[in-house]
């Protein structure tokens, strides 16, 4: 008897096989828009289907190592990576993930929506990326802050052409550098002190415990001004070189030698994202230059502008993870046979992948949202679009965050005993779908952020008139679907509030994720109502499964099943 193995086959293309993704591009960009988009996606999911995904593999198999030391003792600091990782970031630069919402005819083309086209670019290349997509969120981060009018001219211009390069030869990524063991999210504790130099630049020393692409050309440090007074408003963002070449002490060095005062003490052994190199940092009077004049208070405030992006970059991370785990799920339940037939044809089985297509639906929308958001703030100088994105960048990334960690485990599961062995590449999408409630800020860190944006900015206000639009929408559609948002929306406003009345009592920080999460919930549901009453029926099946399990808190197993083949 020969010996059975069980077919695999690869998931449908992402683009073309993605009819949300398709449908929301056609809405936000319009027909020409999305027409002068599809070449480019198009290119991007080849490459992603192909020698990507092959990098990907290579990435995860060899993880980075950490050189301390030359063959003749002398520190050195080098951290390698795979020819995958390498491959990954060349494709990045190649396919202008980080660039394209900085590019004159980027802008040119899709205006404000320019950042709806790069959320695409991230939902397709995201997924396989071995999670090259950390410092591509990095990397924009840096570029936004760049960006700000009160960075040194000479900076800018020094650094922000190589974050936005699409030449793979001259493109660079950005690490992150703010986290130290006392404090963690509590930046207030942050003790790396920085000294002035006679220069105009800078001299930094502390230990920074979470250091995120570690490899990179650059990082974006938190440090406190010597002599400024505690807390976090007192801190100031500065760029590090992270590479001798870049760094005017290091005279004599080789180029790819550490900048001197930098040193990496060790790369973290993590639960996931392992062809990631994370370490911890110590810096010795490290060459810096500051991001805004560091006398002036508010720094904290213009890191913030780093913040939002990465935090928005997390959400399309999430997103685009459960949904090509969706993908992988389908492609091996019609491969798969149980019981006399194919696995896809279980109601229980269909029901099960039904309601992960109804939560990948509604995680697509709201990091969605973040994005065209941002882009409206960033080159139409939308002070509405602000308002909005103060809230929905921590309401997408902490609901985004916990749905794709609990998706990752039904993926995993729906595997059966293969979906725990290791070298099917399937336990990793939990292991790193775990990592997104955390980085950025774990999910009671951004709830207590909602809370001060309700509180301190009136960030419910927008929020709940684009609730009380979306009711208006939704009763053509579905009186049942319009009901459901008219009382959630009702009862969040009451709650808002409650909570704007008396922000420090303790029963509104106690139930600050209970909020947060029900925020997130119905502006999802209406977002989906949006997209459906612009004429996509996927989404109106979605808008009306998503508020009856998250609104309503009802079983759609039924429908779920019978819809699937619509869901996605």
């Amino acid at each position: 008897m020969s010996r059975f193995v069980q077919p695999v086959p690869p998931p449908a293309d992402p683009y073309a096989g993605d009819a949300l993704l398709r449908s929301w591009l056609e809405r936000h960009l319009g027909p020409a828009g999305h027409a002068a988009a599809k070449g480019r996606l198009a290119d991007l999911a080849a490459d992603v289907t192909g020698p990507l995904r092959a990098a990907h593999a290579d990435a995860e198999a060899h993880p980075p190592t950490l050189i301390r030391y030359d063959p003749w003792g002398a520190r050195v600091d080098r951290i390698d990576t795979s020819a995958g990782w390498q491959a990954q970031r060349a494709a990045a630069a190649r396919h202008a993930v980080v660039a394209l919402p900085y590019l004159p005819d980027a802008r040119g083309t899709w205006g404000a929506a320019v950042r709806v086209v790069q959320h695409a670019l991230l939902h397709l290349y995201g997924p396989e990326s071995a999670t090259f997509s950390c410092p591509v969120a990095m990397a924009d981060g840096a570029a936004a802050l760049l960006s700000l009018p009160d960075v040194d001219a000479g900076v800018r211009d020094a650094w922000l052409p190589r974050l936005i390069s699409t030449d793979p030869a001259t493109a660079i990524t950005s690490g992150q550098w703010m986290t130290e063991s006392q404090g963690g999210s509590d930046l207030g504790r942050s003790s790396t002190i920085g000294r002035p130099a006679a220069d105009g630049s800078w001299r930094l020393t502390g230990e920074k415990w979470f250091c995120s692409a570690a490899d990179a050309a650059m990082a974006v440090a938190l440090a406190r001004p010597e002599g400024a007074g505690r807390g976090s408003r007192m801190l100031a963002p500065f760029l590090v070189p992270r590479y001798a070449v870049d760094s005017p002490l290091a005279d004599g060095l080789a180029a790819d030698a550490p900048a001197p005062g930098v040193t990496v003490h060790r790369l973290k052994d993590k639960l996931g994202t392992r062809a990631l190199p994370t370490a911890e940092i110590g810096l010795r009077d490290a060459y810096a230059v500051p991001l805004g004049d560091p006398a002036v208070p508010g720094g904290l405030v213009r890191a913030m502008t780093l913040v939002v992006v990465t935090r928005v970059h997390n959400a399309a991370a999430a997103a685009g993870g459960m949904r090509r785990g969706l993908a992988y799920a389908r492609a091996y339940a019609d491969a798969r046979h149980v019981a006399g037939g194919a696995l896809a044809s279980s109601p229980l089985h269909r029901a099960t992948l039904g309601t992960l297509a109804v939560d990948a639906a509604g995680a697509f929308a709201l990091a969605g949202h973040a994005f065209a958001l941002l882009g409206r703030v960033e080159v139409g100088a939308d002070p509405q679009a602000a308002a909005e994105l103060r809230i929905v960048a921590p309401l997408a990334k902490l609901a985004t965050g916990r749905l794709a960690v609990s998706s990752a485990s039904e993926y995993v599961e729906s595997f059966g005993g293969a979906g725990y062995v290791e070298d099917t590449g399937v336990p990793r999408l939990l292991r790193d779908a775990q990592v997104l409630p955390i980085w950025e800020g774990t999910t009671n860190v951004l709830a207590l952020d909602v809370l001060r944006a309700l509180t301190r900015e009136d960030a419910g206000t927008p929020l709940l008139s684009r609730l009380a639009a979306a009711v208006d929408l939704a009763r053509p559609l579905s009186p049942g679907l319009a009901d459901t948002l008219a009382t959630a929306t009702a009862q969040l406003g009451d709650t808002i509030a409650a909570v704007t009345a008396d922000p420090s009592a303790e029963a509104v920080l106690a139930g600050a994720r209970g909020l947060a999460l029900r925020l997130a919930y119905a502006l999802t549901t209406a977002l989906l109502v949006e997209h459906a009453a612009w004429g996509d029926e996927q989404a109106e099946l979605a808008a009306r499964l998503w508020a009856r399990r998250w609104l309503r808190h009802e079983e759609i197993a039924e429908d779920a099943h019978h819809h699937l083949d619509l869901l996605g």
